[in-house]
């Protein structure tokens, strides 16, 4: 069985592409590497056949979904920031890459299509847990771009009958979560803060919450969903289901705190209803954010190398952060 994930060298992909290579699929993965790293595919590098390819270029991308039974479409940029400041970038290739990737797969006739959606287009809550007919509100470029690649997706499930599922998946954590580029994610800061002897910087009071979601159980849920094809055209939320405070991580991975300003268009909380996923693929989360923390501390070193993140760095780094969301 064949199966191209695009993204395949990032975070998540990396995880995916293991799973799919011990259950015995025969991999593609196609990645541009501008997030993505070779170094995450070591332990199946002779396995799978990996492409360097960016998902914008459809001629370059399209000759590899020959013959695929399934895609699994990760690649993606992220972070609000950039995002921000090169929105372009972001829409030729969340938008425009994820266009390509379900234009190769209909013409090759693919049987199972997974989006990996985010959380971010719900914006600002109103109710939680949040489920999945909930408002959709992007507060900034980066989960516009992302819920319009998912627009496109269920467009194509419902016109050309594509069996496509888009998974919303909710603050995602683990091993191989990126150490380089712009400020981002709270795990990531943190523990190269630590590493480095510096304080942790709280954002706002950080009574703030999140639904942290560990990586091995974003998989589980990919491979439960991928499993079912009476999916097809339908949107899951993939959470922890459990929120917990910024401070609690602070106290969970130990050292001193800093607090700066809060920054305007994030949720105090976010919380994911994962009922519809439950009960339509039997998936459960198993990993508690207790049981992530300590594997996360286990493998400190992997952060050795990530840029620390002063206070005064941050306020640089988030400038255009609160000069366009702070404008409400």
């Amino acid at each position: 069985m064949k199966s191209i994930v695009t993204g395949g060298a990032g975070f998540i992909g990396s995880h995916l592409v293991e799973h799919l290579v011990k259950n015995k699929h025969k991999v593609l993965v196609i990645d541009n590497f501008k997030i993505g790293r070779r170094q995450n595919l070591k332990s199946i590098r002779n396995k799978v056949k990996i492409i360097n390819c960016d998902i914008r270029n459809f001629e370059k991308i399209s000759k590899y979904f020959k013959g695929a039974d399934n895609v699994f479409h990760l690649a993606a940029l992220a972070d609000i920031v950039p995002s921000i400041e090169n929105p372009n970038e972001y829409y030729s290739t969340n938008v425009t890459g994820t266009f390509n990737v379900l234009k190769a797969s209909i013409q090759n006739n693919v049987k199972r299509f997974i989006y990996s959606a985010s959380s971010s287009c719900y914006g600002i809550p109103k109710k939680y847990p949040t489920k999945e007919n909930s408002d959709i509100s992007p507060e900034y470029p980066y989960a516009l771009t992302k819920r319009l690649g998912e627009e496109l997706v269920l467009h194509f499930a419902k016109v050309y009958n594509l069996n496509a599922t888009s998974l919303r998946f909710f603050n995602v954590y683990g091993l191989r979560a990126r150490t380089t580029g712009s400020y981002g994610a709270v795990f990531g800061v943190f523990l190269a803060q630590i590493l480095a002897g510096k304080p942790l910087t709280i954002v706002g009071n950080g009574k703030q919450k999140r639904d942290f979601t560990y990586v091995s159980d974003i998989i589980d849920a990919i491979a439960k969903v991928y499993k079912k094809r009476s999916l097809l055209g339908d949107v899951l939320n993939v959470g922890s289901g459990e929120t917990v405070s910024i401070n609690k991580i602070a106290t969970l991975l130990g050292g001193k705190k800093i607090n700066i300003p809060k920054r305007p268009g994030e949720p105090d909380i976010t919380f994911a209803d994962i009922q519809k996923i439950k009960r339509k693929t039997g998936w459960r989360p198993k990993i508690n954010i207790n049981q992530g923390i300590k594997i996360m501390l286990k493998n400190i070193n992997d952060w050795k190398n990530a840029p620390i993140w002063t206070p005064k760095k941050i306020n640089l780094a988030t400038k255009k952060w609160f000069f366009y969301l702070g404008k409400k």
